[in-house]
């Protein structure tokens, strides 16, 4: 996922002009502003460079107007601006080809470049049509909106054909053989209905006010002025064929104002007028997923205005949306916001949403977003204001690994990385977690920007780190870098995925001269060919790799897994020659229409007969047996389970952004996550899943058990688990001000204990002496008195929210010899010291006409009272508990004992505290007073 970190950086265009940018583009590594009156191309790599500008001349202007729509054609060699009086102009783009220098070096890609104007038109319109929404393009052609509800299509050579209206086969004037039936989108009546009725195809008067084109889905999404939206299919040809481009489906909307479309995803995202964001599943009839907004946060439409440009990152897991008078957030796909440039430090701030705009200072995009745009690595958000084409924000962005595509899994450590250094999270001196920015070397950086992979080996002891090319490795303990000796050897290397088998790392290897993927296995000790442990060619581009142990997985498009075993002689160190052989040990092919998947993670085995041998002390060897089920996490969200054995695929869940296979990956000593067979995270948010040895280990009922009480707020997210600690890593955004301009954007690590989690899991199943030993070995953790009221907060408010008529049948059942789940927590947390803290914490977060249930089952309150009463008499600092204590004691029992022990505390209070605590005494007897009894008798 994606973390902002740093202060943003300014590109400058045209110094004190108020216009707005007319374009922002960014196609590989370069940046393209165009603005009213003139074009500006920047460097978008490691260093910013403005490579070439063209200025229109006065008279150029005079006579057709300033620049109001623009494009830059797929290729980045032509630029298309359209005049505010319908000229056309075409640039040509053209790179001299001389690199420069930058820092004594040359930079590889960056050269000067020259705009150079080569055709001008007028654009053949009919009386009273104006163009009305901005451009979009593909290879061969061009096209836009006109206000009377037709496109334009025209060819990079400023060629026009007619232009024509959107519209269904139904109402079109041509007759195709195929008739495709538009569908209207009717949210409330297509989740219970799948029959849709034909859609008006008419739009009446309205004008195109925005076209969003995907030339992977060829899909073509046009909004009209009436909030309608319309979803065109786009021939094989493209747009230079028109005749085409026919509306399938029509979505009607309120206040549609701007969309995007995620193509990986397949999602359809709307910005509205209201300040939120709709999001639709192109993949399932355009169903309405969830709505985005920032109203939890306390901001309205008021404080941000609508919804003014969208963007989503290069693999689809988040988008930028900015807001017409304020602010740009980018959020994950479930929703969790990541990042926000709009203040939020509480309802008395100078910068709460009741608060002018005009008073905040140093608040980035302060009067609104126009344009937002991505690089092709997700490691920049390049942002321009709303009426201001002074500058080009640029904001840097840290990705946390998604357990996605060829990279491995860091179970190890947390680990973010920018464009050219790494983000650690690690504890510090005094166990808080803290983020650690570790710098990539200059000399590798600057050959092989940007990073592209980092992955921490399983003892973590070394992060494996790749760039464009080559691959080095760094030692974490002795905080030392380790690289090729020989360059050239580096430069062979274009990396595509990294994996750690113990001390090898694996490299995927893309070899351009032969267009072909090959495994390569490197000893951590030494980078070089002469090292090298083995070769191994794939039989085409892998698109999903994980390693458990011995085992890799290899997945080729559509869905061809393939296993190895790896076999390894000798020691692996310098002073051995250890020879490696790869054996292929299972191969599958699986035909289903459901989409690719993303991530797979094999499951490693877990039977009772497993448990037996280890119990027994015999001889047995887990990591030779054979893993032969896995996850598949797939691109819609949908996470399932595939038994290897007989194809079979199992699913579990959907809207899932992420996963960790937890089980028998932590084997050291120590470890609080064994009993847990993987975590998830997505719109539901975390989720924990059990391990279940059912007959039926297919159905989810048996097979596994979620747990639903495990929430990490929306504004942070996941990372990892900290294993030794029963906690799961998140990050959430911080800001610090100082007085430079911007703020700094800070990722704040943040951890979320899962001990109650399991610990509930144990006492559901009767395993009692497992609990109390993972209890005691979690005593001395942080957070470990949190744990215990958690767990009996929610195991207490569970049990009092069952209806009355189960909690009677229940009690009814004396002769069970099985203690309720309530009795068993009880039970547990009388073996800590932390017991009567806990209870009384638990009494004070539940109503009290649900207070005797509690004590029922967890001790007569009288006996709180008084030891209470001794621990406050050696020890001042437990007066705060009495009165807690008290709260709840004048509800409980009568109020006679409750105002005899008020009275009796008073006076020991009054003997045995000095004169610093009389005044807690007096509250105790004032909290007395309240409830009507002044006088003894």
């Amino acid at each position: 996922m994606y973390l902002a970190y740093g202060w943003p950086q300014s590109i400058p265009l045209d110094p004190d002009n108020s216009d707005r940018v007319v374009l922002l583009r960014l196609l590989g590594r370069f940046l393209l502003a165009v603005c009213p009156a003139s074009l500006h191309l920047w460097s978008a790599a490691q260093h910013r460079v403005r490579l070439a500008r063209s200025d229109r001349s006065p008279e150029s202007l005079s006579a057709h107007g300033y620049n109001a729509h623009a494009v830059w054609s797929p290729d980045a060699k032509t630029v298309a601006v359209l005049t505010s009086s319908f000229y056309l102009y075409v640039y040509k783009v053209q790179h001299l080809g001389k690199q420069l220098i930058v820092g004594g070096k040359q930079v590889p890609g960056l050269c000067l470049a020259s705009i150079s104007l080569i055709i001008t038109e007028k654009v053949p319109l009919a009386n009273g049509v104006a163009i009305t929404s901005n451009f979009v393009c593909d290879n061969k052609s061009m096209l836009l909106g006109l206000s009377n509800g037709h496109v334009q299509v025209m060819s990079w050579n400023a060629e026009f054909s007619d232009s024509f209206k959107l519209g269904c086969s139904v109402c079109s004037s041509e007759k195709p053989t195929a008739v495709i039936d538009a569908l209207v989108f009717d949210p409330a009546s297509l989740r219970d209905n799948t029959n849709a009725r034909p859609a008006p195809c008419c739009t009446g008067n309205s004008s195109i006010v925005h076209v969003e084109l995907s030339v992977k889905l060829r899909l073509l999404v046009a909004l009209y002025s009436g909030c309608r939206i319309a979803l065109c299919t786009i021939g094989k040809k493209g747009l230079r064929q028109p005749g085409s481009i026919r509306v399938e489906r029509w979505l009607d909307t309120d206040d549609a104002m701007c969309t995007s479309v995620a193509s990986e995803q397949q999602i359809l995202a709307v910005g509205c007028s209201r300040g939120v964001v709709e999001l639709y599943d192109l993949a399932e009839n355009t169903r309405h997923i969830r709505t985005i907004s920032l109203y939890d946060w306390g901001y309205s439409v008021e404080d941000t205005g609508p919804v003014a440009c969208i963007s989503w990152t290069p693999d689809n897991c988040a988008f930028a949306v900015g807001w017409k008078f304020r602010g740009l957030t980018v959020w994950s796909v479930s929703g969790c916001r990541l990042m926000c440039t709009i203040r939020q430090t509480g309802s008395n701030s100078a910068s709460s949403p009741m608060v002018k705009r005009c008073t905040l200072k140093f608040e980035p995009l302060m009067g609104g977003t126009s344009h937002i745009q991505w690089d092709d690595n997700g490691y920049k958000l390049f942002a321009v204001e709303e009426n201001l084409s002074e500058r080009v924000l640029a904001f840097s962005f840290a990705k946390c690994c998604l357990n996605r595509g060829l990279s491995g899994t860091t179970y190890s450590h947390q680990v973010l990385y920018g464009d050219d250094r790494i983000l650690l999270v690690q504890p510090d001196d005094a166990d808080e977690l803290k983020i650690l920015h570790l710098n990539v070397p200059i000399s590798y950086i600057s050959q092989n920007w940007p990073l592209l992979h980092v992955v921490a080996s399983n003892d973590g002891m070394y992060l494996a780190v790749a760039g464009s090319h080559g691959l080095v490795l760094y030692d974490l303990r002795n905080k030392r870098w380790r690289f090729f000796g020989d360059v050239t050897q580096e430069q062979k290397i274009q990396c595509k995925g990294l994996l750690w088998l113990r001390k090898i790392v694996i490299v995927c290897n893309y070899v351009e001269t032969s267009n072909t993927y090959e495994l390569l296995f490197f000893p951590r000790y030494h980078l070089d060919y002469s090292s090298l442990l083995y070769r191994k060619p794939l039989l085409g581009r892998p698109i999903v790799m994980d390693v458990f142990q011995d085992y890799i997985l290899v997945t080729y498009s559509p869905f061809d897994v393939h296993i190895f075993h790896v076999m390894i002689s000798g020691e692996l160190s310098p002073s051995s020659n250890p020879v490696l052989q790869l054996s292929t040990v299972r191969e599958l092919s699986i035909m289903s229409p459901k989409s690719p998947p993303v991530s797979m993670r094999f499951i490693p085995e877990q039977n009772d007969k497993e448990v037996l041998k280890r119990d027994t002390n015999e001889s047995y060897d887990l990591l030779s047996q054979q893993p032969s089920r896995c996850l598949i996490l797939r691109t819609n969200g949908e996470l399932s389970v595939l038994d290897m054995d007989d194809g079979h695929e199992h699913a579990l869940t959907n809207s899932i952004e992420l996963f960790w296979v937890t089980c028998s990956q932590f084997e050291e000593k120590g470890s609080l996550i064994k009993e847990v067979s993987w975590l998830d995270y997505g719109h539901q948010g975390m989720q924990v899943w059990y391990p279940s040895h059912g007959a039926g280990p297919f159905k989810q009922e048996d097979f596994l058990q979620l747990d639903p009480e495990l929430e990490f707020d929306r504004e942070v997210y996941p990372l990892g688990l900290l294993p030794n600690v029963g906690v799961v890593v998140g990050v959430s955004q911080r800001m610090s001000f100082s007085t430079a301009e911007f703020p700094c954007f800070e990722p704040s690590p943040q951890a979320q204990t899962i001990l109650h989690c399991l610990l509930r899991h144990l006492l559901q199943r009767d395993k009692i002496d497992e609990a109390l030993r993972l209890a005691n070995l979690s005593a001395e953790k942080p957070h470990f008195s949190h744990c215990l009221e958690w767990l009996l907060f929610t195991v207490f408010d569970a049990d009092i929210s069952r209806p009355s008529a189960s909690k009677n049948q229940a009690s009814q059942k004396v002769d069970s010899p099985k203690n309720s789940l309530l009795e068993k927590t009880c039970d547990l947390l009388r073996n800590f010291p932390e017991y009567m803290d806990v209870v009384v914490s638990v009494a004070r977060k539940t109503d009290g006409r649900h207070w005797a249930d509690l004590f029922s089952t967890a001790g007569r309150s009288t006996e709180f009272w008084w030891i209470s009463l001794g621990m406050i008499c050696d020890c001042g600092k437990h007066i705060a508990l009495l009165y807690s204590h008290m709260m709840y004691s004048q509800n409980i029992l009568t109020f006679l004992i409750s105002w005899r022990r008020s009275f009796h505390l008073s006076l020991i209070l009054h003997c045995k505290m000095d004169h610093c605590h009389e005044c807690w005494t007096m509250t105790l007897i004032g909290k007395t007073a309240e409830c009507g009894v002044l006088t003894l008798s």
